[in-house]
């Protein structure tokens, strides 16, 4: 179990590695390139719109083949990537880079998770989901240092070490043990249920983080620049947000094994709704770098009482557990793609206090939809 959980959080890590290093090398390609707000949010979101592409392409693989061949592709399309990135010079390339990233992050993530699931103790599950997504949130930290780096010292060069360790632990996973489903599903196993009150609540409850984090990856790196920060240190206040979800993840993963979900998913929104409504209201750099930080702490509670509840849901349906994972790249991608190019398109017609203050009110809302505001033991209804 250990070696499994070590090669799924690696695996993860790097998968993130990637995708936050774009973070600050977005003012560099604001410069080199010309992008205005919504040239950012559209590279930004292209990486959502791959994942969204590839999420139930990589439930059904891994439902029938098992997860180990989904986790190989999703490490191959980021090695590919990784490359066109560190030797792409159009925003054309850049973008459909982005989108096979997404793609293959699809893979990945479905494939590593349920790989890591199939294999979990139940009363673990929480605490061994919030490990290997300390990992890749701990990918996320590294991924501004990676791009601070690909922005001072070339894109090639650090691109091109991120793809060879790519290769490396495709090699190592490629080698590990893993098993075949029993009884392999398909699509149509799917379909029937996804009116499911419990599965649609759980994939909304990832779309909103989701969202927030896109709407806050386009918006803050460019009024950080504009408030006088550079490439390194916009780096600095993503990796320290994101090194605090880090730690505090498995510690989430327990609470939600120990006490239930409902709770937490209340203060993630609660938190959520009032930093955002904060971050467009500061105009000193320091400030706003500490705000930050506070968001990805407050939208990170989010992630775990989330996926939990739907794997719990897709058992409780039949499903086999890589359902759960495309449905939750599914919502993922929906939200971090709505926030990403809603974000920046919104931030560049109205100004920043518009996409913000709209991200807060949906986290407000969904209080009340989902009857958060009240005593409850569940952060979402039950099954139908």
């Amino acid at each position: 179990m250990r070696r499994l959980l070590l090669l799924v959080s690696v695996i993860m890590l790097v998968d993130t590695l990637f995708y936050a290093a774009l973070t600050p090398l977005l003012p560099h390609y604001a410069d080199t390139l010309g992008l205005s707000k919504t040239g950012a949010g559209v590279l930004t979101a292209a990486f959502g719109v791959g994942t969204l592409a590839g999420s139930i392409p990589a439930g059904m693989l891994a439902a029938r083949t098992g997860p180990k061949p989904v986790a190989l592709l999703g490490l191959a399309l980021l090695s590919a990537t990784s490359l066109a990135f560190g030797f792409g010079h159009s925003i054309a390339i850049l973008d459909a880079a982005r989108f096979c990233q997404g793609f293959g992050g699809a893979c990945t993530w479905t494939g590593a998770l349920a790989w890591l699931v199939s294999r979990a103790p139940r009363e673990r599950r929480g605490e061994l989901i919030g490990s290997a997504l300390g990992a890749g949130i701990a990918g996320a930290l590294l991924g501004p240092l990676v791009g601070g780096a690909a922005a001072s010292f070339g894109t090639g060069l650090v691109f091109g070490a991120v793809a060879a360790v790519g290769v490396g632990i495709a090699v190592a996973a490629a080698l590990a043990p893993a098993g075949r489903p029993d009884e392999p599903q398909t699509l149509a196993h799917l379909l029937p249920h996804l009116r499911s009150r419990r599965l649609v609540g759980g994939m909304w409850l990832v779309a909103v983080p989701a969202m927030l984090f896109g709407v806050v990856s386009v918006l803050g790196p460019l009024r950080l620049h504009a408030l006088g920060f550079g490439a390194l240190g916009i780096s600095a206040v993503f990796l320290l947000s994101a090194g605090v979800e880090s730690v505090l993840s498995p510690v989430i993963g327990r609470l939600a094994d120990r006490r239930g979900s409902a709770a937490l998913v209340r203060v993630a929104a609660l938190g959520s709704a009032a930093v955002t409504l904060l971050l467009p209201l500061l105009h000193e750099r320091f400030a706003l770098g500490t705000a930050v930080v506070g968001a990805g702490l407050a939208y990170g509670v989010f992630w775990i009482p989330a996926m939990t509840g739907l794997i719990e849901g897709t058992e409780s349906l039949g499903l086999d557990a890589s359902f759960a994972f495309a449905l939750m790249n599914l919502a993922w991608a929906a939200g971090q793609g709505a926030g990403s190019f809603g974000g920046g398109t919104l931030g560049e017609l109205a100004g920043d206090l518009a996409p913000y203050w709209l991200a807060a009110g949906l986290c407000l809302a969904t209080l009340a939809a989902a009857g958060l505001t009240r005593p409850a033991s569940r952060p979402y209804p039950e099954a139908t």
